[in-house]
């Protein structure tokens, strides 16, 4: 198992997981209203997610009886580690992070119940404008990364592999950087390109400090980027809850596949009060043109092993684990009738 999300996830003592287990096995009611407290933590708060964010602000978990808390883990890993600890109901994230946790031999391991994305939401992003790239320009330059073992960094080193690039030979990848901040290190480092997630890749544009020259969502293909998921512990003692909660994302899908960039900008702008509307609704265009939000949230076989062949060429899997125990389509499937 590689040094990341596995190794410090299977430290954690089963005791304390069966206890954290047992003391949310009572899922508490928000005072005078009726309504379930839910718990999730997500791994970036981006428009990457609109169809979440829609489902929000359009009263969709308040209709299925869900108060949601929503809390931005700033990473896979420390979502993870929120979801295994108890501090969270239900993770969001790259589904990877549930396969280290299970490989690492958890008890009580997190089980993927609804797919959200169904491709890579970064971009390439250079310090000039490159109407004509291809990914062979990278062959000695210095590209800003992002964390081993993560997503983002292993759909980038998979679109290198498949146009015969070596990532640890052909270039330099500075993975020093933390999560979110390659973008601010990009306009006063010596990197040539960075990888970044919107709003910053946008931002970079705007600002006049780079230029996004490719996106990893059309070059990877359809990957399942990032799901839902809950211990077993939980899925077992709320179903009902995993069922509402599967409902009201459902219908942020139904939204976001039905109405113009323009008014899903609108609906969302409360949850990005920083960034102005005409930028929100570019966003979420870029993001609708490349197909990115799945139609519904059914986490298939074939998208589950596609995951486990990126995470074996990045030498990220010890060993494959089986799709029936780390994913479960019962609910999405109720949702989506």
């Amino acid at each position: 198992m590689k040094k990341n999300v596995g190794r410090r996830l299977a430290g954690l003592s089963l005791t304390a997981v069966l206890l954290l287990s047992s003391f949310t096995a009572c899922q508490s009611k928000t005072a005078g209203t009726g309504l379930t407290k839910v718990t999730l933590n997500e791994v970036a708060h981006s428009i990457f997610y609109a169809p979440q964010y829609a489902a929000i602000e359009l009263g969709y978990f308040k209709d299925e009886g869900i108060d949601l808390t929503l809390v931005n883990g700033a990473g896979a890993d420390k979502v993870m580690t929120a979801l295994v600890s108890g501090d969270a109901d239900i993770g969001f994230m790259g589904s990877e992070a549930s396969i280290y946790t299970y490989a690492g031999g958890s008890e009580d391991y997190a089980v993927n119940f609804a797919q959200l994305t169904q491709r890579a939401g970064n971009f390439l992003v250079a310090r000039q404008p490159d109407d004509h790239f291809t990914w062979d320009k990278l062959k000695g330059t210095k590209v800003l990364g992002g964390r081993a073992g993560g997503m983002p960094q292993m759909v980038f080193e998979y679109i290198l592999k498949k146009n015969g690039i070596d990532p640890k030979l052909d270039l330099t990848i500075d993975q020093s950087i933390s999560f979110g901040l390659t973008a601010a290190a990009f306009t006063s480092d010596d990197s040539d390109y960075t990888v970044e997630f919107e709003p910053f890749a946008t931002g970079l544009e705007l600002e006049g400090n780079g230029y996004v020259v490719a996106s990893l969502g059309t070059d990877s293909g359809y990957v399942p980027y990032t799901a839902y998921s809950a211990r077993q512990s939980y899925l077992k003692a709320h179903p009902e809850v995993i069922q509402k909660f599967t409902n009201a994302i459902q219908k942020g899908l139904d939204y976001v596949n039905s109405h113009s960039a323009e008014e899903i900008a609108k609906t969302i702008q409360p949850q990005f009060k920083e960034t102005p509307l005409e930028n929100i609704t570019a966003i979420v265009e870029r993001y609708k043109s490349q197909d990115t939000w799945k139609e519904d949230t059914i986490f298939e076989q074939e998208s589950f092993e596609l995951l486990q062949n990126i995470l074996e060429e990045a030498g990220e899997l010890p060993k494959r684990v089986p799709y029936e125990d780390l994913v479960t389509t019962e609910y999405a499937k109720k949702a989506k009738k």
